[in-house]
């Protein structure tokens, strides 16, 4: 935690003992049921790859990535979501927790915890729509017993939807770090719409093994398509059968005192309930939302694409006249956020703005996109002007930690899911007028394999196998520093060769001498960092502070 955190923990912690009966009332408040239909699904056939409930089914499909055609009251989807999804959701579920419980490894950390998060979301449920609430409910009766220390399936998932704004609030676990981009008219090369997105929450490499695509037709608001895992009912990346999409990507917060709106479900309800862009517009300003947040919003009606920045004290659009390509990153582009520190800030000392660049790069070099050249752009480990910046850099627009990468047509209803690994494997193809013009009564997948876009080659290359081969060693190392464990010279030099480009390797092996007052071989290390691409600002100052200490050290 950084030393503001250290600051706000105490104040949480009493803000929770004199918030007690706020919070017990948010733990009794359940949704009600009374005009939905109860009735709980049976699976009527259930394999490894395959399982069907009624008007619903899930399908694991050639590359891996699971199909869910769900149709329904919001209780109803809830409960054939859960049905369907149960091992699944109750994996997710795991991994997410145990990658909290290696941030904070002490029990008695993770009994604080419990409690700041239940007071975090003490009124989160006045600000959660009822159908939402009812599906989260519905879903919430097929999560593990094996959480119940940190509150009741239903309750405890309402807190996940809030996982990915609290993660984007504590910028330092590294959960985040996404690019978007929107390009119509003389940038495509067919005049319309093309949308990219890459989707850099990272909760572990298993977080993102299960990847779910969900068409989901409610009884009430638009078709639509996400790309989600178990457990999720917001949105984080999707469009609707109107050609309405939506991208979040993260902005720059001050730590919350109280969640809100969860911002997937902000997304969640504009992809249900809006046509154009005006009418998204006019949700998202409704909304009291507790973190910093951009969404991109392209539209089929509108033959455009804005982006709608909002934090829980300001509200922006960006909508700048007479272009055809809006980029998205991690900071605000509004004329609402123009003097805010915070994303001033952001702008200075992150890797956001380095990422807006490239993609600027790139649609000047190209000229026009199309599907493949879009997906070519999301996979991009280069820096600016094609200089190698080490496999895994964050100023990258491919990090290789992508949940999922995605591309959208909306004019044509037409949307490509990356596979595994990260956003390299096959972009799976899907027509969203074809998928729900159906009732999902037969059990197949709708994956169009003549326009799926293949695989990237870089998976087979030794550089691939290398970069895999150096996150395991990176964690090693990791851990022998913290631990202030022996490394063998000619391991750090491997270590180093894996990746050789990356700043960091040579930072982590500046760091392992210094522990061992080898000062000569340490300076050499962190100034070797320096000559690479180093990722932010604070970054480059932490390697300068260490070369400073040595020098202090010599005279």
């Amino acid at each position: 935690m950084t030393q503001h955190k250290h600051k706000i923990l105490p104040l949480l912690l009493l803000a929770f003992l004199l918030a007690s009966c706020g919070i017990k009332k948010g733990l009794r408040e359940l949704p009600s049921l009374e005009q939905y239909d109860t009735l709980v699904p049976q699976l009527s056939y259930n394999t490894d790859t395959l399982k069907i409930t009624d008007q619903a089914y899930l399908y694991q499909n050639k590359q891996k990535l699971w199909e869910l055609y769900v149709t329904g009251d919001p209780y109803q989807i809830g409960l054939k979501t859960g049905a369907l999804t149960q091992q699944l959701y109750q994996k997710q579920e795991t991994v997410f927790f145990a990658k909290v419980e290696e941030f904070v490894p002490s029990r008695f950390k993770q009994n604080m915890l419990v409690k700041m998060l239940k007071f975090y979301n003490r009124h989160l449920y006045r600000y959660i729509p009822a159908e939402f609430k009812t599906e989260i409910y519905g879903l919430s009766q097929y999560a593990t017993d094996q959480f119940a220390y940190l509150g009741d399936a239903y309750h405890r998932n309402l807190y996940l939807h809030g996982a990915h704004d609290i993660g984007h609030a504590f910028q330092d676990l590294a959960l985040v770090g996404c690019s978007s981009l929107a390009v119509w008219g003389e940038h495509t090369e067919d005049g319309g719409l093309l949308i990219g997105r890459n989707f850099d929450f990272y909760a572990g490499d298993e977080f993102a093994e299960n990847k779910i695509i969900a068409f989901v037709k409610p009884d009430q608001g638009h078709a639509f398509m996400s790309v989600t895992w178990g457990g999720m009912t917001g949105v984080v990346s999707g469009m609707n059968l109107a050609g309405l999409t939506v991208t979040l990507n993260a902005g720059k917060s001050a730590v919350p005192l109280k969640a809100k709106t969860p911002i997937s479900i902000v997304a969640r309800e504009i992809l249900q309930y809006a046509s154009t862009i005006d009418e998204a517009i006019a949700m998202a300003q409704q909304k009291e939302v507790f973190v910093s947040e951009s969404i991109l919003v392209g539209s089929a009606h509108d033959k455009k694409a804005v982006i709608i920045e909002i934090g829980p004290k300001n509200f922006g659009v960006y909508d700048m006249p007479n272009v055809s390509a809006v980029i998205c990153s991690n900071h605000f582009q509004s004329d609402a956020f123009a003097k805010d520190k915070r994303n001033l800030k952001q702008i200075e000392e992150s890797h956001s703005q380095y990422r807006w660049d490239k993609i600027k790069e790139i649609v000047e070099e190209e000229h026009q996109l199309s599907p493949l050249k879009m997906a070519q752009l999301l996979r991009n480990t280069q820096g600016l002007n094609n200089k190698e910046i080490g496999y895994g850099n964050e100023k990258a627009l491919n990090q290789l930690l992508a949940h999922h990468g995605i591309i959208f047509q909306p004019e044509k209803r037409l949307v490509w899911v990356s596979s595994n690994p990260y956003q390299l494997g096959a972009f799976v193809a899907y027509d969203l007028n074809a998928i729900f013009s159906n009732t999902f009564e037969e059990a197949k997948s709708y994956a169009i394999d003549s326009l799926t876009l293949p695989e990237d080659p870089f998976i087979h290359t030794k550089a691939f196998a290398d970069y895999e081969a150096f996150r395991i060693q990176n964690r090693w190392i990791e851990h022998q520093i913290k631990n202030k464990e022996k490394i063998d010279t000619a391991r750090l030099q491997a270590y180093q060769q894996l990746n050789p480009e990356y700043w960091l390797v040579y930072y982590r092996t500046g760091l392992y001498y210094y522990n061992q007052k080898q000062y000569q071989l340490a300076k050499e290390a962190f100034e070797l960092a320096l000559t690479k691409e180093v990722t932010t600002l604070n970054a480059e100052r932490e390697i300068m502070k260490y070369l400073k200490k040595i020098n202090r050290k010599w005279n």
